[in-house]
């Protein structure tokens, strides 16, 4: 039985990837800030007859992810997978966005995920597990930024940077490191979004709203790309797309076309 821990697990991809590992016979331990949310995965994780348990963790508060680390020692010995999931939204051009929306995002969305890595370290490296993963969620926005969501970009393009980092150091140990990177699904990240700029509040909105793809799609997608070991892992088509344009045309063409794309999100009202 793998034991893995899923930070944000109490909704959304997080649920759906708790869901999706617990089927498979792993235990689960659910870690979120949102408690209902957190003990109704576990809820329906036991329903179904698989493993579950809920500790409560704030990611950007080192005693909560020290508190966690010394639990799961003294009940699993070690950890197999460790998944990065927790994670907030922000939006709105430079101007609207304040320095304290920016220090929140890359608090969580980044530093989070750094303490979490760094205290869960030790444990990964006790793992018996002939597969040992660290799963970082990072986002498209942070291969292909996005105008009206400058500090969202950067926190995701940031850990997708640390995820390549961590992917070379840790090889030689056997830790296997993947960034995924979805686009627009269906999720309840709008209702955590910070952003001082309505026009970009209601586009976020409304992408989600129309995205018609699903977590538990991209949770299957996730599991399937780290099954084949992949590192970066992508989960729309579109996405994917853009990713390639990118990387293989020459970048005034990408962002020439990019600027046409999205002229109408940061028109001036």
């Amino acid at each position: 039985m793998k034991k893995i821990l899923i930070t944000g697990a109490g909704s959304g991809l997080g649920r759906a990837l708790a869901l999706r590992y617990a089927s498979g016979g792993s235990e689960i331990c659910v870690a979120d800030v949102n408690q209902e949310g957190g003990e109704q995965t576990v809820q329906m994780i036991n329903e179904k007859g698989g493993s579950a348990f809920y500790m409560s963790c704030d990611i950007t508060q080192q005693w909560d992810v020290d508190k966690l680390a010394i639990t799961l020692a003294e009940r699993w010995g070690g950890v197999d997978m460790l998944v990065n999931n927790a994670g907030v939204a922000t939006a709105g051009q430079l101007e609207y966005e304040s320095m304290e929306q920016w220090q929140w995002v890359l608090d969580i969305n980044l530093m989070g995920h750094v303490r979490m890595t760094k205290g869960m370290l030790p444990l990964l490296r006790k793992s018996t597990s002939v597969d040992k993963d660290i799963i970082n969620i990072a986002s498209q926005a942070g291969i292909t930024a996005a105008p009206g969501m400058g500090s969202y970009c950067v926190s995701k393009a940031a850990m997708v940077s640390l995820s390549e980092t961590l992917h070379l150091e840790l090889a030689p140990e056997g830790i296997h490191v993947s960034v995924v990177c979805p686009a627009f699904f269906d999720t309840n990240l709008n209702k955590s979004l910070r952003s001082g700029d309505q026009k970009m509040q209601n586009v976020v909105d409304k992408m989600i709203k129309k995205s018609g793809v699903s977590a538990d799609s991209i949770a299957d997608k996730v599991v399937a790309g780290v099954n084949a070991r992949k590192y970066m892992i992508l989960t729309h088509k579109e996405g994917i797309k853009a990713y390639r344009l990118k990387r293989y045309l020459p970048i005034e063409r990408y962002l020439s076309m990019v600027k046409k794309r999205t002229a109408k999100y940061v028109k001036k009202s």
